[in-house]
């Protein structure tokens, strides 16, 4: 079980992570707030002992998914929208900062929660067995229909992007 100060310094972090996505106006700095959400998010996993979900998280969403939004950011140009530049704007200054500050509170709870798990003497909470194999089976005894709903969610975006990214010549009727 993990202590409830760490854990209120973690989800402190997920929260701010997610708002400063939310509240950027650059979009690639908005990617870069959810990177640190998910990886957030992988830290509370290994402290509640699933290093295999922990690992799919920072594969299969801070790897892949960001990958899949900024590939999306690029194709329709939404970083060109407000002319950004290499200077920071006064306005906009508090992220820089907000980013400092979370990633180093991110750090310093992952430090001290490995800390405490080699030199604590803390009682083992009871082992949940999170396995590759008994994750699959529950994923896809238990869990089918969400699974499939993501898929099919994921490729309705992956298409719809095209479609609003596809730019018509003058003149022509492409379809």
């Amino acid at each position: 079980m993990i202590h409830p100060i760490p854990f209120t310094l973690l989800a402190a972090v997920a929260v701010a992570a997610a708002l400063g996505m939310l509240t950027s106006r650059n979009a690639v700095h908005s990617a870069l707030y959810l990177v640190l959400n998910f990886m957030t998010v992988a830290v509370l996993y290994l402290v509640l002992n699933a290093p295999f979900i922990a690992m799919v998280q920072i594969t299969v969403y801070a790897g892949a998914i960001v990958v899949l939004f900024l590939f999306v950011i690029m194709l329709l140009g939404a970083d060109l929208l407000r002319g950004v530049t290499d200077e920071v704007r006064g306005s906009e200054r508090y992220h820089r900062y907000l980013a400092v500050l979370l990633a180093l509170v991110l750090l310093g709870v992952f430090g001290y929660l490995l800390l405490q798990n080699n030199f604590g003497g803390t009682t083992l909470s009871p082992t949940i067995d999170a396995s590759p194999q008994a994750l699959g089976i529950t994923l896809f005894q238990d869990y089918l229909f969400p699974f499939e709903v993501t898929g099919v969610l994921l490729l309705a975006s992956i298409i719809g992007v095209v479609i609003f990214g596809h730019t018509r010549k003058r003149g022509k009727e492409n379809a």
